[in-house]
């Protein structure tokens, strides 16, 4: 496509977002940036490399900001509700009203709207830096937009072992919702972000600084509007990062995480479950940047789709040259269900380093026949050997969140889509 024709398109994106005001000079350079970013990439077309397994174009209208609600929905987090101090953000604002303490032990947390008229020193090191070293592989526009136009969101500062915090969205009517975290972890830190509901554009800016651990859990629940979600992480040395997204059902869903392991010795780990049945289509893609030595990633994604539901990975290693002693593991497995689902798998490595371990492996297949059999062989229902089946399936990918309890909950998430499938 014409590149005219997608700077047009990017264009109409900006010209339907209001322009924040009143913010300090820093934010209006980064925001500015951001705008160049998105100007120069164009709107994302399926003829992109990166895009050519799902179609933007449910991404890419040009819609205003929802209007603000003053009435909220109720509150459904599912299993996670109750799990850390909640943030609720409804249609893309942020509810104090409806929330808990911002604050707490060991983090100082404010409102993106706050950060960025102030010159507060973490929102103005972050804010856009590591969107925009996320560019450099490959364009991610959905992201330069959300710098340039998302006035909402949650700034964070981790100093100790904090409490876990969870930020629920809820969208009420037509329109855009954008929201952009940001979040350091300094030296020696932990913090847990859950995430549950859905925005049309979230991003999350994760800063780890030397011997610090962020931990990410998220659910995708049946949403029935496009989104796009982007995690941004540069983790520094002896540094950890784990996410995990269960994602069930939805219309469309992408799912970016962009992780640079910066620092020797960092480790990061992303995960994903989905469970999707009926015209549902989710796209998880992932780039990995090794820079350090002696640093280890593992992606592990695990597919479980039943009627036209379409599921996509696309995965990469990326291993710079002096990366040495680099472990990079990826696998993606997909179960069908029956006839009519779809997986597709891209797996990539690109080295420059001549001293690593790197692997990627995908399958696709159905049930194990002959485990269906041995099951109810012994009096199990075809239902129960099914979810018996895919709990033990799924497990891999849930097995990489880091606290065992709310492993046990997404483990309870994935045996009521079981059961309501069944």
């Amino acid at each position: 496509m014409n590149q005219d024709v997608k700077r047009r398109a990017a264009e109409a994106q900006l010209s339907a977002m209001p322009l924040p005001e009143a913010e300090a000079s820093w934010a209006r350079e980064a925001r500015a940036a951001a705008r160049t970013r998105l100007l120069e990439a164009g709107a994302p077309v399926r003829r992109d490399e990166y895009w050519k397994y799902t179609n933007p174009d449910a991404l890419t209208q040009p819609l205003a900001a929802v209007a603000i609600s003053d009435d909220p929905p109720a509150l459904h987090a599912g299993a996670l509700a109750g799990q850390g101090a909640l943030v609720r953000f409804v249609n893309g604002t942020l509810r104090e009203d409806l929330s808990d303490s911002l604050g707490g032990p060991a983090k100082a947390v404010t409102t993106l709207s706050q950060a960025l008229s102030q010159d507060i020193s973490i929102a103005r090191e972050i804010f856009g830096a590591l969107e925009a070293a996320g560019q450099e592989k490959v364009d991610r526009p959905l992201a330069a937009l959300n710098t340039a136009t998302a006035t909402e969101g949650l700034v964070i500062q981790v100093t100790g072992e904090a409490t876990p915090m969870h930020a629920h969205y809820q969208q009420i009517g037509e329109g855009s919702a954008m929201v952009h975290h940001l979040i350091r972890v300094e030296a020696g830190g932990s913090f847990t972000l859950i995430e549950t509901g859905v925005a049309t554009n979230t991003v999350l800016e994760v800063d780890i600084a030397e011997g610090g651990a962020f931990n990410h859990i998220r659910t995708q629940t049946g949403d029935r509007d496009a989104h796009a979600t982007h995690l941004f992480a540069r983790l520094a040395e002896e540094s950890a990062l784990k996410s995990f997204t269960l994602t069930a059902d939805g219309s469309l869903t992408r799912n970016e995480v962009v992780m640079d392991l910066v620092g020797d010795n960092a480790s990061g780990h992303v995960a994903g479950a989905i469970l999707a049945e009926g015209q549902t289509h989710t796209d998880n893609t992932v780039f990995v940047t090794h820079t350090g030595v002696d640093c280890e990633s593992r992606q592990v994604f695990k597919n479980v789709l039943g009627g036209t539901a379409k599921g996509i990975f696309q995965g990469k290693i990326y291993v710079r040259e002096g990366a040495q002693k680099t472990d990079g593991y990826q696998i993606s497995q997909a179960v069908l269900l029956n006839d009519g689902a779809e997986f597709s798998a891209k797996p990539e490595l690109e080295i420059y380093a001549d001293d690593v371990a790197c692997s990627h492996g995908s399958t696709t297949g159905a049930l194990d026949p002959t485990a269906m059999f041995y099951l109810q062989s012994r009096g199990v229902t075809r239902a129960e050997a099914e979810a018996m089946l895919i709990a033990a399936f799924a497990d891999e990918a849930i097995e990489e969140i880091e606290d065992e309890a709310l492993a046990d909950l997404i483990r309870d998430e994935v045996a009521a889509w079981m059961a309501k499938r069944g």
